[in-house]
């Protein structure tokens, strides 16, 4: 097991073209930070902070324009093989069934893709019992659109987690959902992170998502983005939702509410007039 930081951010700074580099114009600066084996962030923020900018980074996706990003210890040159991803929008394909559509990593992402027509049948079994443990069995071999909006992004999580990656990436990924399918969602992403143990990088405009999910949140400042507040949250595991009716749950929330809205205004205040 490689030892030190899984995720390790030095000095980091990301301006998007040659033309905002001339200008000093940063969509992140100065981000350093170490994600352990394992653990579960979250990061917070303003809109256009740089969160999802932050998540291509650590993908490999974009590239730093200064420092260095390394993962399992080693440099960041490319997209990673190693994550799965899922955004707010399923984007599941719609003339594909539900465990067909889970199926689609195996069928690109190597080493599964050159063995995926000899192994189908077991890809298939992992398929349909992930599909089970996130309430969706009986439902494998519906479409995408019999399927309800929170069906369908259980479905979404399975698919990036079918290739059993080190790393998964959840780009504001229940913002859709009604508040009840959210929270159920909460609960069913918390327990295959418990049973699995991948590292998990979310962003979030949810405050109570953030500190039910995670070990650590983040939170951002307005763009150019950098990590202004680093808070470790102490609940206990495995958390479920009456944690979040407890004083301790609200007061967490409560301080990190206060911190982006001091961001708010540092930002209101050096805007010029």
């Amino acid at each position: 097991m490689t030892e030190g930081p899984f995720v390790e951010f030095q000095d980091v700074w990301l301006s998007y073209n040659e033309d905002l580099l001339r200008q000093g114009q940063y969509a992140v600066e100065a981000i350093d930070l170490k994600v352990q084996r394992g653990e579960f962030i979250a990061i917070v923020g303003p809109s256009g902070c740089g969160k999802s900018t932050f998540m291509k980074l650590t993908t490999g996706l974009k590239m730093p324009t200064k420092g260095s990003i390394l993962v399992e210890g080693r440099p960041v040159t490319g997209p990673l093989k190693i994550s799965g991803m899922s955004f707010q929008a399923p984007s599941l394909l719609p003339w594909r069934t539900t465990v067909d559509n889970v199926l689609l990593p195996l069928e690109i992402v190597e080493p599964y893709r050159s063995h995926f027509k000899s192994r189908r049948a077991e890809y298939e079994q992992r398929a349909r019992q992930l599909l089970q443990k996130v309430g969706l069995g009986g439902y494998e071999d519906q479409y995408p659109w019999q399927l309800s909006g929170g069906m369908q992004q259980r479905a979404s999580i399975c698919r990036a987690l079918i290739h059993e990656p080190k790393m998964l990436l959840l780009d504001e990924p229940f913002g859709a959902l009604d508040a009840f399918t959210r929270e159920e969602l909460w609960v069913i992403l918390s327990e295959l992170w418990t049973e699995q143990r991948f590292n998990v990088i979310l962003v979030t405009h949810d405050l109570r998502e953030s500190v039910f999910l995670a070990d650590t949140v983040y939170v951002m400042s307005r763009s150019p983005g950098r990590f202004r507040v680093r808070k470790e949250i102490d609940l206990p595991r495995p958390r479920d939702l009456e944690l979040t009716y407890t004083r301790h749950f609200t007061d967490l929330v409560h301080e990190l509410r206060g911190h982006i809205g001091a961001i708010r205004e540092q930002a209101a205040a050096a805007a010029p007039s």
